[in-house]
Formats: structure tokens, C-alpha cells, sequence
């Protein structure tokens, strides 16, 4: 999943950024409203976790804003007033979700997969193709009986083939999967990274490339 941070304070939001990259997401991170918002108007991200006292534009604007547009975006509101009353308000105006703060991360990664899984077409936890079973409760991959041991961005990019189902998915599309913002846009990365699956899942070969398109599964 792509994922945007959006917090003011920069050591929370740098830790929580983190935290979900470690669980194999593509995470992108804004300081303020202002740098948020042209974020999201450069990139397709499946979760915002929006902290709502924003300086620049206010998070409750950011997520007013995001909903008017129709984007298939899911909202996670953050926040250190925990009444019901603003919860409420962060409902009303469109988000998703909230999560008062102070919060326990496992329960913030529950809530951003939740989320993430409602912002796409449906797909089942346990994905099989090709003799490999992927189950993404708990993150473990099987081909023919065998565990395999992958990298998180070595997962990253065999979920997102396997959730394509057999058709083909360019480097672009996995490049903005898979890794953030900060990844050069000419890089061999996806390359070398499939190479590597390839080399895991062993024989008979199932990653294919289509010259010039990309790969499938």
C-alpha cells in the first residue's frame, strides 16, 4: 500500500513512517498542511493518517478537501482530543477513521490495513498463484510446501503481482507501490528486486517479463 503521514510533530511522525514500512508499505511523510496537499495532488495513496492541528492547512480542511474530489483515498484522522463529540466532528467531515492519541501502534497498523483493504477491489487475506500461497495476516509466503524467506520490499513487490492476478504489471506501478517518493525514477531497483524473487520462489520460473511493459505472475 502507499501511505501518506501527516503530522507536525517530526519525531512521531518519522516513527510511525517507519513503523509501517517495516510492514512492507510505501510511506511518504508531511510535516504541515501545506506540503501535504501537494502531496496528494502529485501521488495516488491508498491511506492518509491525518493528524487534525495541522499549521498551513488545517487537517480538517485537507480531509474536507480530499473527499471532494472523489478520490478512492481512505482517511485516518489522528488526534489528542479523544470526546465523543470529536470524534464526531472528524467523522462528519468525511474521514474514515480516528484514532485518538496517544495509540498503541499495533492497533494504528490494524486500523491502516483495514483501510488500505477498502480503498482497493476486493481481495481475499490468503492469495494463490502459481504453487505460492501469500497470506498477508501474517506476512508468510509458501511455494510447494516450502517457506520462503523475503525482504519487505522483496514482499511488497510479490503481493502487488499477486493481487494483479495474472496480468501484467509495469515497473512504474510497482515503483509507486512498493517504495516512496524519495526513489529515483530511473533506478534498476524493481529489476534487481525481481531478480532476487526469482532466485526465492526457485524453479519452474513464475515471475515473466514482458519486454518493455513489465512483469506478471
Amino acid at each position: 500500500m502507499r501511505i501518506l503521514v501527516v503530522e507536525d510533530e517530526p519525531m512521531l511522525a518519522d516513527l510511525v513512517a517507519e513503523g509501517l514500512r517495516r510492514q512492507a508499505m510505501a510511506v511518504d511523510v508531511a510535516y504541515d498542511g501545506w506540503e501535504a496537499s501537494q502531496r496528494i495532488g502529485v501521488n495516488d495513496y491508498d491511506v492518509v493518517v491525518l493528524d487534525r492541528d495541522l499549521p498551513g492547512v488545517h487537517g480538517d480542511v485537507l480531509c474536507a478537501d480530499l473527499v471532494r474530489s472523489g478520490a478512492r483515498t481512505r482517511i485516518l484522522l489522528l488526534t489528542a482530543a479523544a470526546s465523543v463529540a470529536e470524534r464526531v466532528a472528524g467523522l462528519t467531515i468525511g474521514a474514515d477513521d480516528y484514532l485518538p492519541k496517544p495509540f498503541d501502534f499495533s492497533e494504528l497498523v490494524a486500523r491502516v490495513k483495514a483501510l488500505g483493504r477498502r480503498s482497493q477491489a476486493p481481495v481475499p487475506p490468503v492469495l494463490r498463484r502459481a504453487g505460492i500461497v501469500l497470506d498477508s495476516s501474517v506476512r508468510q509466503v509458501v511455494r510447494d510446501g516450502r517457506h520462503v524467506t523475503l525482504s519487505v520490499k522483496e514482499y511488497a513487490v510479490l503481493e502487488v503481482l499477486m493481487r494483479a492476478n495474472g496480468a501484467i504489471v509495469s515497473a512504474e506501478t510497482l515503483l509507486e507501490s512498493a517504495w516512496d517518493e524519495n526513489v529515483d525514477p530511473f533506478t534498476t531497483v524493481v529489476r534487481v528486486i525481481v531478480s532476487r524473487l526469482r532466485a526465492k520462489l526457485g524453479d519452474p520460473p513464475c515471475i515473466h517479463t514482458v519486454a518493455g511493459v513489465g512483469y506478471h505472475l
